[in-house]
């Protein structure tokens, strides 16, 4: 293959259907591939945020109870900078319950990720599990899975999808 004098087009975020077609009309490929490799870490470092700014969000919770889904949950939430310095804390579960011990069993915190898995027992055994996505600085998902059981027996099982965004500063 013989290098052609071609112009250099430097695709947008994500668009790397161009480095395809310059790679497959003859253009230089090492230059091509330098290309490709730079959108994709161009884009690998936008697709992960380091934790969430201050400010009021706008949150969406929608259960599914045992299969059946419920109705949206619209709410609204001031995270404060102490909130967003410390997410592990701002979004891990606290434990408030009578006759019963839980205790996390699995835990793991990044800038872009936390997860965490609680399993209490008693009069009623729980296993509640949560992993949140931050994929950039004004919004996050999670996802948060509770079943409970009584005597072995599943009793409930719940899974609560969640959107967050932020939508400006706190009043």
């Amino acid at each position: 293959m013989t290098n052609r004098p071609a112009s250099v087009i430097i695709p947008a975020k994500g668009d790397l259907e161009t480095v395809y077609c310059m790679i497959l009309s003859g253009f230089d490929f090492r230059r091509a591939w330098a290309l490709a490799a730079a959108v994709f870490f161009a884009m690998a470092q936008d697709a992960a945020a380091d934790g969430l700014r201050a400010g009021e969000w706008h949150t969406v919770q929608t259960p599914e109870i045992n299969g059946m889904i419920g109705p949206p949950q619209k709410g609204t939430r001031c995270l404060t900078p102490e909130a967003v310095a410390d997410l592990d804390t701002t979004f891990s579960p606290v434990s408030r319950t009578t006759n019963s011990s839980c205790e996390r069993v699995e835990h793991e915190l990044t800038p872009q990720r936390l997860k965490w898995r609680l399993q209490c027992s008693g009069q009623i055994d729980m296993d509640v599990e949560g992993e949140f996505t931050f994929d950039n600085p004004e919004h996050y998902v999670a996802i948060i899975t509770a079943r409970s059981f009584m005597q072995g027996r599943l009793m409930q099982s719940v899974r609560t999808s969640i959107a967050g965004q932020r939508v400006g500063d706190c009043p």
